[in-house]
Parts: C-alpha cells; sequence; structure tokens
C-alpha cells in the first residue's frame, strides 16, 4: 500500500524527516515501517533535540555499574550490592487521563527497574500544577495522587518521597514524574541486548490491544487535548505484580539472555532496542501476539502499549522452563519469533512480511538538531527587576500580616510550602519494612540495605521558579539541592538521574531553556560529583503555546555506611540550634517574593559550588560520625519556614538567642525568607555541637549558633513570637480542597 501525500504527518514526522526517512531506507516505507519510524524518530524514543546536548553531562565514576543507555543506572553501594533507579515522565497522559496516566507512569517505572533483574523498593514522585483555586487542577491533582497511590500500593511497593510545586504555567499541562529504586547482586544485573541468533523471542504478560496507539507521538507534540484520550494506557497492578515476581525469578536462572519492557512504542521499540543494543537482527510475527481484541491490524499490534507486557530473549533449551514458570504466575508465555543475524528488524504478519528495516535506521539515523537559542526578552526583564524597590518588612513583632510572624504564617500556608500530608497519607511508605526516615520527617527518604548494617538515601527536586529565571543556575540549584538533601539525612551522595521537562524546543527561547538547563546540570554535577547514571527527557510541554517553568527534576541517591547514624527534621528539648554554611540570602525568585508579591522576579541566588560541597561534606561527616541528628536545608522561605518547619515537626519551639544578620541589602524580610543555597540548620546536645564546631573551626565552612530548643514558641526577641500550634495550624491549611 503506497504511502498518501503527507501521511507522515500523522505520525509527528517532518516533510524532511521524511525525505529523509526515503533516502536511508532506498524506498517509500510500507505503512507499518512508517509507523514504526514515527514512533522511534519521535521526541520521545529518538530524543532528537537533547540528544546532542546529553553528552555534555558526566556518566562515569568508579561506583557506576551502569550508565545511560540502558533501561536504568545502577551503581555500587557496597556489600556486592547494586542499587538500580531511574526517573521518567508520564505528562501528557496525565493532561488527558490524570489517575490512568499517573498510574501507569508508575508501572512503567517499575518495569524499567526489574527488568535490570532488580527489586524494586521505593517510589518517590515530582509534580507540578496549576493553582488549586481552579477546579480543573485540583481535579488533576486528586487523581494524579490517587493514580500513583493505587499502582504503588497495589504492587506492594512503598513510595517514600516526592515534591509538589504550583505556578499558573502548568494550568493546562501538569507535570508527572515517577521515580523507582530497586536492589540486586551485582552479577545479577540484567542487561536489554538481544544476542544468540537462533535464540527465540518471547512475550509475557498482558494481552494486546488498541490502548496506547501512538503513545511516543503523543508524548512529543505540544498538543494534549481531550482528542488524545484513546493513547492512554489502562494499567492493572495486580497483573503487573505477577509480572514482577515471574520475571524476578526466571532471572535467577541462565535461560534469558535479555530483557525489555515494553514501554513507549510497544513491542517496535522493544524489539528494535534490544537488536540494535546487542548488533543483531530479529523476526517476529505479529500474528502470534496475544491479543485481547479481535481484528487489530499488524500496525496496532506493533504500536500498542498495552501495559505490564515484557519481551524476553530465551535460549532455545529453556523456553519450556520459561513457559513453567510463567504459567505458575497466572500468566503466559509466547514465542513470536527469534533472533537473527543479519542485523535486519522483520516483522511478518501470519507469514507475510509487512516490515523489513535494518536495525540501525531507527536508532543510528534519527535526526537530531542543535538550533540556535535565544532567552525570551520577558525572561530577561523579569530576572532584571530592582528587586531595592520593593517595600521591606516593619521592625516589629506583632503578628499582623506585615510582619515578620504574620509573613511566616502566611508562607507557612502557601501551597509550594506547606505540609504534604494529605498527598503522602494516600502512599503506603511502610510496606516491605524497610523505610527508617519516612515522608514528612527528613529531607529524603532513608531505607535499610537487608542483610547489611547499610542504608541508603533518596530525594527528588527541583525549583521549577529558578529555572525560569535563570535554567543554567537553576539546573545548578536542582543537582545542589537533591544532593543537599541526602546529606541532610547522613547520606553520601553517589548518583543521579533526571527528568527533563521543558516546553517546544523548536522555538528559540524553548532550546535556550532546554540547553542552558544541561550545561548548569553537567556543571553542577562535575563540581559536586555526582554523575547521571539514567534519565528521560520530555518536551513540548505547553499549552495554547504557552511553555511550563522548565523544570529539570533531579532524583539523587546516595548511601549511609551505617543506617543508625542518619538525621532527621525532629529537634529534642534542648538541643542547641546551628546554622551551617554562610551564604547572603536573596529574595531573588523567592517564595515569599511570589506569594507576598504576586513576583516570578529577580536573579536566583548565586552557587558557589566549592563551598556548597564544602558545606555538604562537613555535615555528612557529621551526622555518620553521630554529632548530628538533627540537620534541615534552608530550601523554600528561608530560614524562619526552616526553623518553624523543623519546630512543627518535632513539636518542641525553639529560642533565637542572637540577632539574624540581614542579607546583602541589610533588608528584613531578606534575612528571615531570602533563600541561599549551602545552608543547612543542624541541632544537637550541648556536647555534641561543642565537638562538632571544633572540627568544622578551620574549613572554611562558617558555622552560626543561632539558639536553643525548647518551649512551646518560637521565639526571635524583637521578631517572631509564636506558639507552634498556631504554626503547624497555618502549615496544615495550605492545600484545602486537594486532596481531603
Amino acid at each position: 500500500m503506497a504511502i498518501a501525500p503527507g501521511q507522515w504527518r500523522e505520525v509527528a514526522l517532518s516533510d524532511d524527516e521524511y525525505r529523509l526517512l526515503v533516502d536511508v531506507l532506498g524506498r517509500e516505507p510500507t505503512p507499518l515501517e512508517l509507523g514504526m519510524f514515527g514512533a522511534m524518530w519521535s521526541e520521545h524514543c529518538g530524543y532528537k533535540h537533547s540528544r546532542p546536548l546529553l553528552s555534555q553531562l558526566p556518566t562515569e565514576a568508579q561506583w557506576v555499574l551502569e550508565g545511560p543507555g540502558e533501561n536504568a543506572g545502577a551503581i555500587d553501594v557496597g556489600d556486592g550490592l547494586a542499587v538500580v533507579f531511574k526517573v521518567e515522565s508520564h505528562n501528557h497522559p496525565s493532561a488527558v487521563e490524570p489517575y490512568e496516566g499517573a498510574a501507569t507512569g508508575v508501572g512503567g517505572i517499575v518495569r524499567d527497574i526489574f527488568t535490570m533483574g532488580a527489586r524494586p523498593i521505593a517510589l518517590l514522585n515530582s509534580l507540578r500544577f496549576g493553582p488549586l483555586d481552579l477546579p480543573r487542577n485540583r481535579y488533576l491533582l486528586d487523581n494524579v495522587v490517587g493514580g500513583i497511590g493505587g499502582y504503588g500500593n497495589c504492587l506492594g511497593i512503598p513510595t517514600v518521597g516526592g515534591e509538589v510545586f504550583f505556578d499558573p504555567s502548568f494550568n493546562g499541562n501538569p507535570l508527572v514524574n515517577a521515580m523507582c529504586i530497586g536492589v540486586t547482586e551485582h552479577g545479577a544485573l540484567m542487561r536489554a541486548r538481544a544476542s544468540g541468533p537462533g535464540n527465540v523471542i518471547m512475550l509475557v504478560g498482558a494481552d494486546t490491544g488498541r490502548d496506547g496507539l501512538h503513545g511516543a507521538t503523543f508524548a512529543s507534540v505540544d498538543d494534549p487535548t481531550a482528542s488524545h484520550r484513546g493513547v492512554i494506557q489502562v494499567g492493572n497492578p495486580f497483573l503487573e505484580k505477577l509480572l514482577l515476581e515471574a520475571c524476578l525469578e526466571l532471572l535467577q536462572g541462565d535461560d534469558v539472555v535479555a530483557m525489555q519492557d515494553l514501554g513507549a512504542a510497544g513491542l517496535t521499540s522493544s524489539v528494535v532496542e534490544c537488536a540494535s543494543r546487542g548488533g543483531v537482527g530479529a523476526e517476529i510475527d505479529v500474528a502470534l501476539v496475544p491479543r485481547r481484541e479481535t481484528g487489530m491490524s499488524a500496525y496496532e499490534v506493533m504500536l500498542s502499549e498495552s501495559q505490564e507486557r515484557m519481551l524476553l530473549v530465551v535460549r532455545p533449551e529453556g523456553a519450556a522452563r520459561v513457559r513453567s514458570v510463567v504459567e505458575r504466575w497466572s500468566l503466559h508465555a509466547s514465542q513470536i519469533g527469534q533472533v537473527t543475524d543479519d542485523g535486519v528488524v522483520r516483522v511478518l504478519d501470519g507469514g507475510t512480511i509487512v516490515a523489513e528495516v535494518p536495525a540501525g535506521l531507527f536508532t543510528d539515523c534519527c535526526p537530531t538538531y542543535v538550533r540556535e537559542g535565544a532567552e525570551a526578552l520577558e525572561a530577561t526583564a523579569r530576572r532584571s527587576l530592582d528587586l531595592t524597590t520593593i517595600p521591606d518588612l516593619p521592625g516589629d513583632a506583632e503578628a499582623d500580616s506585615q510582619s515578620v510572624a504574620g509573613c511566616l504564617l502566611h508562607l507557612l500556608a502557601s501551597p509550594n510550602i506547606a505540609s504534604r500530608r494529605s498527598i503522602y497519607e494516600r502512599y503506603d511508605h511502610t510496606i516491605l519494612a524497610n523505610t527508617v526516615v519516612a515522608p514528612g520527617v527528613g529531607d529524603a527518604a532513608v531505607l535499610r540495605l537487608r542483610g547489611t548494617g547499610r542504608g541508603i538515601a533518596a530525594a527528588i527536586d527541583c525549583n521549577s521558579r529558578y529555572c525560569a529565571l535563570d535554567p543554567y543556575l537553576g539546573a545548578m540549584h536542582a543537582v545542589a539541592e537533591a544532593s543537599r538533601n541526602l546529606v541532610c539525612v547522613g547520606a553520601k551522595p553517589l548518583a543521579i538521574t533526571n527528568c527533563l521537562n521543558f516546553g517546544n524546543p523548536e522555538r528559540p527561547s524553548g532550546y535556550f531553556q532546554l540547553s542552558q538547563a544541561v550545561a548548569g546540570m553537567a556543571a553542577a554535577c562535575r563540581a559536586l560529583d555526582v554523575p547521571v547514571v539514567s534519565g528521560n527527557v520530555s518536551l513540548y510541554n505547553e499549552t495554547g503555546e504557552i511553555p511550563v517553568m522548565p523544570t529539570p527534576a533531579v532524583g539523587a541517591v546516595g548511601v549511609l555506611e551505617d543506617v543508625r547514624n542518619h538525621a532527621s527534621l525532629r529537634w529534642h528539648d534542648g538541643d542547641v540550634v546551628v546554622l551551617v554554611g554562610g551564604a547572603a540570602p536573596s529574595l531573588g525568585g523567592s517564595e515569599y517574593l511570589s506569594r507576598r508579591h504576586g513576583l516570578t522576579a529577580g536573579s536566583p541566588p548565586p552557587l558557589d559550588l566549592e563551598q556548597e560541597l564544602l558545606v555538604q561534606r562537613t555535615v555528612q561527616g557529621a551526622v555518620e560520625a553521630g554529632l548530628i541528628r538533627t540537620a534541615h536545608d534552608c530550601g523554600l522561605g528561608g530560614l524562619a519556614v526552616a526553623l518553624a518547619e523543623m519546630a512543627i515537626a518535632s513539636g518542641i519551639g525553639v529560642s533565637i538567642d542572637i540577632d539574624v544578620p540581614a542579607g546583602q541589602s541589610n533588608r528584613r524580610d531578606e534575612a528571615w525568607f531570602g533563600e541561599a543555597p549551602g545552608r543547612i540548620l543542624v541541632a544537637g546536645a550541648e556536647k555534641d555541637i561543642q565537638t562538632f564546631l571544633a572540627l568544622v573551626e578551620g574549613k572554611r565552612v562558617t558555622a552560626t549558633r543561632l539558639g536553643t530548643a525548647g518551649g512551646s514558641r518560637l521565639a526571635a526577641p524583637g521578631w517572631i513570637d509564636v506558639e507552634v500550634a498556631e504554626l503547624a495550624a497555618a502549615h496544615t491549611s495550605g492545600l484545602p480542597g486537594s486532596t481531603q
């Protein structure tokens, strides 16, 4: 069947890309081949705009066992164990069907982990929504949280951490990023690289339906509307649990030589990527693929993104054993083809060839683009705003709307700072009994590694507002903050995974944001010695040509040599409170400026990466040595909010004994609510703090004694005097109607 003029645009290929396709193929494609190329050359699968940029990222270190290119990254955490982790987006599907979009996002990232031979032990998420005063945004939040909790809870995998941020730029295009962590032994790591001509190709798990058709191309355009409702996948977590257990059992033997999840582009991407990575060919017959709907064409079978399916490359002599294991888990395994030695992906439909393409044409010949980026004039103007024109706070301690205390209560109720309890209580974070530091208790989650005395910590972070004002500096902050949060619980940061959420890269402003953010992330990763081992790119996140705030979410993982030596937000009565790090706070890009004055403006705080590393290593070493049991990053809202959050978590107040130093411009609002990197509040017993301060002396790290924990009030003479109960009431009121 001939390709009709313009038919390639239906699969999101441009005219130039179609001409390239015909050129490299040496002929017109068949309709199925066109659909396969449309999927594999989509932004989602082909990384057309991001691939040339991602080469800047550091990916190697002595402890990295598997870097980018596989289903997930893997690092050595000692005792012969590997931690496998990755983050991925499901933004466009969640904009249309938030429950199923978020649920299948969790299902997909979990499969990426266990296909590597690792047992999933934890989930995290990074979410973005428009303001909750719009009913549509409340609906999206409720159902995204419901989908994440529903799928993860049913799988029996705890959701142990995450973050959420609200801004009008996300009104029509929420961001839903799901991260999963798994553990295995070094020797048990599995790769998705087909090998051994004559080995059989098997499909395991759910039957194939029409759900998810063109999902990869849908995620590569800027139109996440209801007209795409048919592309949304439908998940079944109970079936995925069976698939997980069956696959992990199979990987205990040597019958399976490669395993690949059927994610974006379904059978097309799994077959092509396995063959391409292994330098071999593959021949499959779609007539052998089990289906749950009648009348499905070869095109629909190859492009379906039905969930809970896995592709296996199996030694012929092991096929019967694979079937036996799979059937014991109430699943079925279908032999649909074999590995060949000619490097060609060949698709048959009942014996008739419907696609025949060298595997490398799908992957190696995918076009890439390096564009001219230019910052939008509006962004330049926002960053250049003279913040000295903003009126300062008065110098009294009365709890009215104009005082420091009044502003503190106002900020604690901000949706971007308020308690996330109404969200994380819908997730089961205790199942598997590995969670040592749970949501709301620490800056990062801490999990024990069973059979050892070690632990791992994980966090995911990004300040979208910083990135909107300065994508280079904002991405640096994302890496630094994620690492800092690990340090605050006592972990040594080892590596990161990233999810780059941006608008249309074909626009100069969109490409500028993407390219600058990748460069900033690369610089921070090198300086902080945290390589990037996996990740995902999600572009075209726009609504009506209005892009989302650029959000390069960073998921970080670190190790604790002794999991008992960890820290949390909670101080004890009589503890001495110390501010570590002397960076001057700034109002640029702050939550205070946004919440109180309605401005996303100014330059984000400068980031001294050398000083950041010194502060992080100092605090991490002190926690590891048992000197510090309480630590908290001064993040959104600055010093006052960080102190309040610790008081609320502890149920114990604090008396500040010194006049808090002002910021660079001698402003009261900057001193209390200005933000700066490399500042960590720590607390401990008097004797331990004295030892800590002696260790810090001479390390070029500033440590300022602020006061003492105790009583029922947050008190700073002349500035703040508020009951902890009043702080807590404001903090728990910030997400009204969202998940109540």
